[in-house]
């Protein structure tokens, strides 16, 4: 197994788990979801956690490797304002240390440019 297809399984294991647990633990992700969109904190949850679940299958056929990792890394960007909510409300993550909840938005880009790097 060559150092480039290490990183695309990783890249599809790291999606695959995160859209699987978004899908079986939905509660977990509800209190994230910002004020506009909390009428349907549910189905938003489901939705990204399908979203994720797909766009890191995609990555496994060359064919659409691709569109999958363009569509991850617009997906980062469609739920960067639920980590900037995070930070800014820390009150309502009272669990999360308030540092952790400002480190996660530079580490945005950064998944961002490893998805986009595993999914060649």
């Amino acid at each position: 197994m060559t150092r480039t297809s290490k990183g695309r399984y990783a890249t599809v294991a790291f999606w695959a788990g995160a859209g699987s647990l978004h899908l079986l633990r939905p509660h977990i992700y509800e209190p994230i979801v910002p004020p506009p969109l909390r009428r349907f904190k549910h189905q938003v949850v489901v939705i990204s956690g399908v979203a994720e679940l797909v766009g890191g299958l995609a990555i496994i056929p060359r064919s659409t490797r691709g569109p999958a990792r363009t569509w991850l890394v617009a997906l980062l960007v469609a739920v960067f304002p639920a980590n900037i909510y995070m930070a800014v409300c820390p009150g309502r993550f009272k669990r999360i240390p308030k540092p952790l909840l400002w480190a996660r938005l530079p580490l945005q880009p950064v998944i961002a440019w490893l998805t986009w790097r595993g999914a060649q």
